[in-house]
């Protein structure tokens, strides 16, 4: 599914049709340090937000850098969901893009 309002984000979801059965037993230990990072990122994640919000408030426009950042914390949380969701079984890389 393409998104054709031109946003600088976009996601494109898919699921596998064919899905290892057994992977489920281990998928929770596999996202343990996925979710320490995105614990820690996430709370950097608030302070970026807190300082775009006064950035925004006084200059008019979203800095590009901190827009990057909160998108990139948003995209890894999404497939890391849509992995431990059982929608696929690509493991999600340690990535903001």
């Amino acid at each position: 599914l393409e998104d054709p309002g031109g946003y600088p984000t976009s996601l494109t979801l898919r699921t596998d049709d064919e899905m290892n059965r057994w992977l489920v037993f281990v998928k929770f230990i596999l996202l343990i340090p996925h979710m320490i990072v995105l614990a820690f990122i996430g709370f950097v994640e608030m302070f970026v937000l807190f300082a775009a919000f006064f950035a925004v408030l006084f200059t008019g426009r979203w800095p590009e850098g901190m827009a990057r950042f909160v998108n990139g914390v948003r995209l890894w949380n999404l497939r890391v969901s849509w992995y431990i969701l059982y929608q696929t079984d690509q493991y999600p890389p340690f990535s903001l893009s």
